[in-house]
């Protein structure tokens, strides 16, 4: 079985599994999940609860051990297995397999990973863990989920907002749901129940926001000058290095250039989407849109303005480099 962390609840309220995988990179989703299915586990008698952290010199045999043995101090038992680098070698991959294959009845298993890449969820141990046991995904929320879900938080604490005041909230927390939590907490200790006020919001609220530079393709494509903007602001600030800036950029614009060379060919799209690793409906979507809306001499120009801004990244040519981006980043936006 596989679930979303917004679905996790409305699950735990009706059964518990005896074997949870929490696998993704978003810290806040991650701690939720994982308190949940605790808190659930002791309204139904698991008193003792062991935690396993995979390190080097981790011995597997304990995995084996504890699944095996009663507790002592109640017929009921939680491990909780936390594999941080997401690699459990030769030896945890073979023990993760026996685990799973022989799940004790009165334990409950709580396994945390990473976000694996696509070779790691095709091993078989993960393959067991997921056969077993319930997935729950915990991914970041992409931007325009921002707002529905602060919207969501925002109920828990009898509070709600307009349009306007969700887009602030999204535009100050986005990438960052940690400190979006406590912001909204914030809000719901400074202001009483009902409608909050955008001008307030504005004044109590800090910029918390982090971004990824992975993301800048999406507001490029997207046309979001706004956006933009302030990702390649808050990336100077955190001290992200233009040339990975600029890889991410140009690799999209040579998509967008290889999918319009394909669709005038009469290629098939969803073979072209592959060729060029366009994966995700959004995504997909965009870069089609800009191929159909580009020329092909822009998307020349595009390339030509990415190599002037590598020459002067190298200190071959004058400039100032973020500018450069931006003004590269905008070409998509008009």
């Amino acid at each position: 079985m596989q679930l979303r962390a917004e679905e996790l609840g409305r699950h735990l309220s009706r059964s518990l599994a005896s074997l949870y995988v929490i696998h993704g990179d978003e810290p806040l989703q991650s701690l939720e999940a994982a308190d949940a299915i605790r808190f659930a586990a002791r309204g139904k008698g698991y008193a003792e609860r062991e935690v396993l952290t995979v390190e080097r010199s981790f011995d597997w045999n304990q995995l084996l051990v504890s699944g095996a043995s009663l507790s002592l101090f109640s017929s009921k038992k939680l491990i909780e297995l936390r594999i941080p680098g997401g690699k459990p070698g030769t030896d945890g991959a073979a023990a993760i397999v026996e685990f799973c294959s022989e799940l004790a009845p009165d334990v409950l298993t709580i396994v945390t990973l990473p976000r694996l890449d696509r070779r790691a969820q095709d091993a078989a141990w993960f393959k067991a863990l997921t056969r077993d046991g319930v997935l729950i995904n915990t991914f970041q929320l992409e931007r325009a989920q921002l707002p529905q879900w602060i919207a969501g938080r925002l109920a828990r604490q009898k509070q709600k907002a307009d349009r306007e005041t969700l887009q602030f909230l999204a535009d100050s927390v986005e990438g960052n749901l940690l400190a979006a939590h406590q912001e909204i907490q914030k809000l719901g200790l400074l202001f009483p129940p009902g409608e909050l006020a955008f001008d307030p919001v504005c004044s109590a609220v800090l910029n918390v926001a982090r971004y990824d530079a992975f993301k800048l393709n999406e507001a490029m494509l997207a046309g979001d000058k706004a956006r933009l903007a302030r990702m390649l602001d808050g990336l100077r600030s955190e001290g992200e290095a233009p040339p990975k800036i600029l890889w991410v950029l140009a690799e999209e614009i040579r998509a967008v250039a290889k999918v319009q060379a394909g669709m005038a060919q009469g290629e098939d799209l969803q073979q072209l989407y592959r060729n060029n690793r366009v994966w995700g409906g959004v995504r997909q979507q965009q870069v089609t849109d800009a191929a159909r809306r580009l020329k092909s001499a822009a998307l020349g120009q595009a390339l030509r303005h990415a190599a002037r801004i590598d020459r002067t990244i190298k200190g071959l040519a004058r400039g100032d480099v973020w500018d450069e981006l931006l003004q590269l980043c905008l070409r998509f936006a008009r």
